[in-house]
């Protein structure tokens, strides 16, 4: 009696062990990625050269989030703004995630910490944004607010960045297209401005663009499972020479970080 007890605890107890490990309200995910380059809101981040980027993120059931990534930086030390350090970028980063009907909701802040040393008459590039976000199938709209200094640039409480972006998934193939346009739009005044810039609106305001296309690599073989292969290519308009582009054209960087860029990478998640 005592063995059929045994055994029907085993038979029944089993479903429910593995219903319980499947409505785990914790979810762990994390990303590794190498890239042709970094390109952030269609600046060039790493003077065109190789980024090695990933990150972690914990998820709740009731849709809190955090998280944190981290990439390969360069412009900090191209610029002259940095003197040690500067190398690195660390975001860190959380929020809440819902739905209203069929339109997804998703708020949050995020801190962008690049660690180092300014050089002197400069100062430190971390920024802290606020972020509100809202999508509808393929579609995205989000607004992200700077709450103080923003990427270096003095006095820019205000500044924010709009973005528009569509993900399309092409039917069963594993191909995915994509296309963004955004808006940075500063605010306030920066005393240690460059000759010519009237404010920081007029030094470092700009539009991107980028279209996009990911391919599922899980679609050619199990083990491949979680990785895909990207193609970019990103530009902007109305950028100032000042505020982004090379010596030769009056700005501060060894190559225009707002030009034109193509980025292919390879992702893993897991």
């Amino acid at each position: 009696m005592k063995r059929l007890s045994y055994l029907l605890m085993l038979t029944l107890g089993a479903p429910l062990a593995v219903q319980a490990a499947e409505e785990s309200p914790h979810n762990f995910t994390g990303n590794v990625g190498l890239y042709s380059q970094y390109v952030f809101r269609g600046l060039a981040q790493t003077d065109e050269d190789p980024a090695i980027q990933g990150g972690f993120d914990y998820s709740h059931a009731s849709g809190l989030y955090i998280g944190t990534w981290a990439s390969n930086v360069s412009w900090l030390r191209d610029n002259g703004s940095y003197r040690s350090g500067g190398s690195a970028e660390i975001d860190i980063y959380g929020g809440y995630r819902t739905s209203l009907g069929p339109v997804g909701i998703d708020v949050g802040y995020l801190k962008y910490w690049y660690p180092g040393s300014q050089t002197a008459g400069f100062i430190d590039a971390d920024t802290d944004e606020l972020y509100a976000a809202a999508s509808w199938k393929w579609f995205t709209l989000k607004y992200s607010h700077s709450l103080g200094d923003t990427f270096g640039v003095r006095d820019a409480d205000g500044t924010y960045y709009l973005d528009f972006s569509a993900s399309v998934p092409v039917g069963d193939t594993g191909l995915t297209l994509g296309a963004h346009y955004g808006i940075q739009e500063y605010k306030g005044r920066d005393s240690a401005l460059p000759g010519g810039c009237s404010d920081n609106d007029a030094c470092y305001s700009y539009k991107d663009w980028k279209i996009s296309a990911t391919y599922d690599l899980g679609k050619l073989g199990s083990k491949l499972t979680g990785t895909t292969f990207g193609l970019a290519y990103t530009d902007t308009s109305s950028a100032n020479n000042l505020g982004y582009g090379s010596t030769a054209q009056g700005g501060v960087y060894p190559s225009n970080i707002a030009d034109g860029q193509v980025t292919v990478w390879v992702q893993k998640v897991f």
